[in-house]
């Protein structure tokens, strides 16, 4: 195989992986629910607390997460196949959720978010009156 060859072959992979690195991905979500409220595990690969923005407007939950390869400041790449990732979800949140409480950690490469219930949508137990 020549040189010309290896060179736009090599090229070509590194252009389509940075045309799918703009499209922002959908990470995986698991979704607890319990009589508190609700639990999400996103899974987001190499984001930092700095790289991630949470935002909850009206009844809409939207996580919005960068990663990427982090190269020292003294190193230049001479090649690169890996991109920056970028992720994107949103969730519509019930009216029976206190989005004002909305809690949340990053560890790991998993984003674990909290939402309990309101107020008026707790379980509660109504004590019957014997007459």
């Amino acid at each position: 195989m020549d040189k010309q060859h290896e060179v736009q072959k090599t090229g070509a992979a590194r252009d389509a992986g940075a045309r799918y690195a703009s499209d922002a991905l959908t990470p995986p979500v698991d979704v607890i629910e319990d009589a508190g409220g609700i639990t999400l595990y996103a899974d987001l690969p190499g984001v930092t607390r700095d790289k991630l923005q949470l935002q909850v407007e009206a009844d809409t939950l939207t996580i919005e997460a960068e990663s990427g390869l982090a190269v020292p400041p003294d190193l230049v790449s001479s090649h690169t196949e890996v991109g920056l990732a970028r992720f994107r979800r949103a969730f519509t949140l019930s009216k029976e959720l206190d989005s004002e409480k909305v809690s949340a950690e990053l560890a790991n490469g998993v984003l674990t978010l909290r939402i309990p219930k309101a107020a008026h949508a707790q379980p509660r137990r109504i004590e019957v009156q014997v007459q």
